[in-house]
């Protein structure tokens, strides 16, 4: 079986440079604690499933440095900043400070590496965009951490490095950038954080209803714009393969070849996927890969991000067959020993992770879930397309 294919791959104009793997250390022994929804094996995972793979060749991979101070208060505010780190010098914080920036509360953890290890991300993400300043494809999974705020952290992120690497393309003169975002979740601080800037196009696929949209508010809906220059698509429940194939094709890669972006940036959460237990959709790694090739050549400049991911399992494989995708590997039918015995040894605290399923463990790709389109689907591509 080949790597993931689109029928829109003629249309690409692919750049030279090889594509670049950016990790680090950091991720291997952090957690956000025993009880947290990331507190699964994950950069790491995927890191090693990749290598075990044999897909890391030499001058593909770098190991990326924390970002510094002054390149975060690009975005982000001082005195956040500074209660951060203070949060992980101090092991807490006062009521007051958790109370105003959102660090100890909402899901969003103080733990031993809560300034380090987004701060990584963000190193990760400035470090892909120094990369491709010419042209160029890079792969962080670390990063995107879309929901961070300039002043507070949001949904398990504390700082937002899509926005910085976005930033720091616009810095070199690159635009217009396009930002497609297909996690679960609304990619809500990346769109308000370039709503009035008309060289950023921000399009999100995200489950409809799902945090951090609630009905009645607009956010995340059909008709949210921001300041004109986003997109967002609602997804129902059971959203499958064949609803995302409909849409890259009828919405998502018309507007691309609209806007004839310098740069796309491309953010991954695979909570999307039918294995995660975070959403209701129900798209197999072949529907993110899908997702990821038929975007792969309409830019010289390609960031690939990661995001949600909440099965261990399903994320490194996903994530393991996004970068196969990007370096043009065949996917194997099955995994072979040094991978079957990595996945073997993860542990899950989670119903589900009591009895992973056979093919978590031997197989990289997910069995297709194709089905019919809904209308909701079917309605989505006119509104969107829509001045």
């Amino acid at each position: 079986m080949q790597a993931a294919s689109s029928p829109l791959s003629a249309r690409s104009i692919l750049p030279s440079a090889k594509p670049r793997l950016i990790g680090n250390e950091i991720y291997r022994d952090s957690s956000y604690g025993s009880r947290h929804p990331l507190a699964i094996p994950r950069v790491s995972l995927t890191l090693d499933l990749i290598a075990a793979l044999g897909w890391i060749e030499e001058g593909h991979y770098l190991d990326c440095a924390q970002a510094e101070v002054a390149q975060l208060r690009r975005f982000h505010d001082p005195d956040y900043l500074e209660a951060l780190q203070r949060a992980e010098r101090l092991g807490g914080l006062s009521v007051e400070d958790k109370e105003r920036y959102r660090i100890g509360r909402d899901g969003n953890p103080i733990f031993k590496e809560v300034f380090a290890r987004p701060a990584t991300a963000c190193g990760a993400s400035l470090a892909a965009a120094q990369l491709v300043a010419e042209s160029g494809i890079v792969f962080s999974p670390a990063g995107g951490t879309h929901h961070g705020r300039p002043d507070r952290a949001s949904g398990f992120c504390y700082l937002n490095d899509p926005v910085l690497a976005i930033l720091a393309l616009l810095d070199r003169s690159v635009a217009p950038i396009f930002y497609l975002d297909i996690d679960a979740h609304h990619g809500d601080g990346v769109q308000d954080a370039f709503a009035e800037d008309p060289r950023v196009w921000t399009v999100s696929l995200h489950e409809s209803g799902r945090w951090p949209h609630r009905p009645p508010a607009a956010a995340g809906g059909l008709e949210d714009r921001g300041g004109g220059q986003a997109r967002n698509l609602p997804l129902p429940r059971g959203f499958n393969d064949s609803e995302m194939e409909f849409l890259l094709e009828a919405a998502v890669l018309p507007l691309i070849e609209r806007v004839e972006p310098a740069a796309l940036v491309l953010q991954c959460g695979v909570d999307g996927l039918a294995d995660d237990p975070m959403s209701k959709l129900s798209l197999s790694n072949r529907g993110i890969w899908q997702a990821v090739a038929a975007v792969r050549g309409l830019a010289p400049r390609l960031i690939v991000l990661g995001g949600g991911g909440y099965n261990p399992w399903s994320l490194a494989r996903a994530w393991a067959g996004i970068w196969g995708c990007l370096t043009g590997r065949a996917i194997p039918e099955r995994l072979g020993e040094r991978a079957r015995a990595l996945l073997e040894g993860v542990t899950w605290h989670h119903s589900w992770g009591r009895d992973p399923k056979t093919r978590w463990l031997e197989e990289l790709a997910d069995p297709p879930n194709r089905g019919p389109l809904s209308e909701a689907v079917r309605a989505l591509p006119k509104a969107v397309l829509a001045p």
